[in-house]
């Protein structure tokens, strides 16, 4: 009777090789679909991000506006004066001036366009701020008629890649009535996603429209 009982036991079971076999396909299994979900994720966090310096940015132009009585425009503070007021409306641990806290020579070594090929920087060299939370913030403000505002943001800091305009780097217009638009948006300099955000363009700002695309969920 106890023979038996055991026989049939050791029926139910399984025997190594299917245990190995089973092992092998939820590996190759992990394998194609891990690192699609770690890129999801990471896709969710830097979108999460950039939600939060976008507002963080618009609070901080408001509170500007209120102070100075009037709404901030992109002639109302000449050169290099806007960033350092602006820093003054969030929390920062460091702002750099001229040359930015990244020089203008080393963004390019940090930063690539959205087809991963090196980027021309000369947006990010009027101003750059460095919040608590690690991200960067680099100006350009040309004076030059007509006179123009570019924010970008480095939604979770230089020190952590990809470093990509259009991935974790993105760029805002402050418009002449005031308003921040992500790049991209109708009324910005750069709208064209198949020459600014596309990962088979060469133009030295592909990557700069992705702003607004990447807020509309496309």
């Amino acid at each position: 009777m106890f023979f038996n009982s055991f026989i049939s036991f050791q029926k139910k079971g399984f025997t190594l090789a299917e245990i190995l076999i089973t092992l092998g396909i939820i590996g190759v299994v992990s394998a194609l679909t891990l690192p699609a979900i770690i890129n999801n994720t990471r896709q969710k966090e830097l979108l999460t991000a950039l939600k939060k310096n976008y507002s963080v940015l618009q609070q901080a132009l408001i509170s500007m506006s209120e102070e100075n009585g009037d709404i901030i425009l992109p002639d109302t503070f000449s050169g290099q004066e806007f960033g350092n007021n602006l820093k003054n409306y969030l929390n920062y641990i460091q702002y750099c001036a001229a040359d930015g806290c990244i020089s203008t020579g080393e963004t390019s070594n940090y930063y690539k366009k959205y087809n991963k090929k090196p980027t021309n920087t000369n947006l990010f060299d009027d101003g750059q701020i460095i919040l608590n939370d690690g991200s960067l913030i680099l100006i350009e403000h040309a004076t030059a008629a007509p006179n123009t505002l570019y924010i970008s943001v480095d939604v979770n800091g230089y020190n952590k890649g990809p470093n990509i305009w259009g991935e974790d780097l993105f760029t805002f217009q402050l418009i002449t009535n005031g308003k921040l638009l992500p790049m991209g948006a109708d009324g910005t300099s750069f709208t064209s996603t198949s020459i600014y955000c596309s990962r088979t363009s060469d133009n030295p700002y592909n990557g700069i429209a992705c702003t607004y695309k990447t807020l509309a969920g496309n």
